[in-house]
């Protein structure tokens, strides 16, 4: 669960899919009755957040102004920051950035104009970052949530 809430703020890690492995492996375990709605949802919440970490700085730019060649850099700086991490974690930051600033510019966009739809990358990144880090922290309630409610059989031992 704790990688998984790293994993918000790293771009090698899918944060909230990491956490569902961790209540995947909870419910895993013969001490907590198997609940597959309760895994299903949690698995759909998370592979859309995972999606929306894609969508989000794109959508982002266009807020800004950005025009589809701005999107375009947006998820081309994205994959980039993805492939290449050069950069570590500011790349994550960078690369959006500088991606739909190029996207702009070929576009044939101002340069002031290029730079508020970067900027609307960047604001689109922080927005998918607080979204991933909040589905972390409740996956994470309900982890702890769930341990504690079957916890005797969990730690017999203690009992």
């Amino acid at each position: 669960m704790l990688i998984g809430i790293l994993g918000s703020f790293l771009p090698v890690l899918p944060g909230p899919t990491v956490s569902w492995i961790g209540l995947l492996l909870l419910v895993l375990t013969r001490a907590v009755p198997n609940d597959w709605w309760f895994l299903g949802i949690t698995l759909l919440v998370a592979v859309i957040v995972l999606a929306l970490d894609y969508i989000i700085p794109a959508m982002g730019t266009k807020k800004f102004g950005g025009s589809k060649a701005g999107m375009f850099g947006t998820v081309v700086g994205l994959l980039v920051a993805i492939i290449f991490p050069i950069l570590g974690v500011f790349g994550i930051i960078i690369w959006p950035f500088v991606g739909a600033l190029i996207g702009e510019l070929i576009n044939k966009a101002e340069s002031k104009t290029a730079l508020k739809a970067a900027f609307g990358s960047f604001i689109g990144f922080l927005t998918g970052t607080f979204l991933k880090f909040m589905v972390t922290i409740i996956y994470l309630g309900l982890f702890i949530s769930k341990t504690w409610e079957y916890k005797e059989a969990l730690f017999p031992f203690f009992y």
